[in-house]
């Protein structure tokens, strides 16, 4: 038996208590509060990172001009918020022939926030940039602009870069660390990560954590690998085959945890 698996079952103490590192989720059906009731968890909902809106005089030294843009790309609701909070500030309206592509439906029609949507041309993904990717290839001739965070994702922009397609990146707002410092006494069995952002802010408010006993799940392979840099042992991963959501991957290991 391998060094890692005996160390893996070394860790598989039973599991009381779960910190996730996200806002609670507002659908009172959601499957982290059916995993509570169901195993008897205390299930506590804490955002180890916040998004904060870069000031207009900060955004002007990108030198971009907005409306020499034909299509959008929308990745989440920070972006759109953050995208018409900047173009109020600069006075803009956006034209009706402007396009948007959006990676799901729910941000396509959050978009009716600021503009009457049936109006306009709106492309939506299913649920993964990939989706989204490959409707933008159809549109090749358009001049994109991502609204995005200082701390985003690869895929799009070296997509666009593969098909040699004009992409303009737009910082319009920054990803920083909570203040966790009220958690100090706090102790959980299970921390969940979903963002390297999230590793980040563990040790930017507590430089000296020791993971000890408290198990670590991460969900996708960049928190994962966040995990494993920073010198912690990652105990849950997901997405995997027989756990596509974190709330999955946890009630797997929960059951072999707790001896159900």
């Amino acid at each position: 038996m391998s060094e890692t698996i005996l160390m893996q079952q070394d860790r598989l103490n039973k599991v009381a208590s779960i910190l996730v590192s996200q806002a609670r989720p507002t659908d009172e059906k959601s499957p982290y509060f059916e995993l509570a009731s169901r195993y008897n968890l205390k299930i506590d909902f804490r955002p180890f990172i916040e998004i904060q809106g870069i000031a207009y005089k900060d955004f002007r030294k990108q030198r971009i001009n907005i409306m020499e843009h034909t299509a959008i790309i929308f990745t989440s609701r920070n972006a759109v918020d953050h995208f018409f909070r900047i173009c109020k500030e600069a006075k803009l309206e956006m034209p009706a022939e402007m396009k948007y592509f959006c990676v799901t439906e729910q941000t396509a029609n959050y978009l009716q926030k600021y503009i009457q949507i049936r109006k306009r041309k709106i492309f939506a993904g299913q649920k993964t940039a990939a989706d989204l990717l490959d409707l933008i290839k159809k549109h090749k001739n358009e001049k994109f602009l991502f609204p995005c965070s200082d701390k985003r994702r690869n895929d799009i922009p070296e997509f666009m870069g593969n098909y040699d397609l004009h992409l303009t990146e737009a910082v319009m707002y920054e990803t920083v660390s909570s203040d966790l410092s009220d958690l100090t006494e706090v102790f959980y069995d299970i921390i969940c990560f979903f963002s390297p952002s999230g590793i980040t802010s563990l040790f930017h408010n507590f430089p000296g954590f020791e993971q000890n006993k408290t198990r670590i799940a991460a969900f996708g392979p960049t928190t994962a690998k966040a995990v494993t840099d920073a010198g912690l042992i990652l105990d849950i991963e997901a997405p995997m085959p027989n756990a596509p959501s974190m709330t999955g991957a946890l009630e797997i290991y929960i059951k072999k945890a707790n001896n159900l």
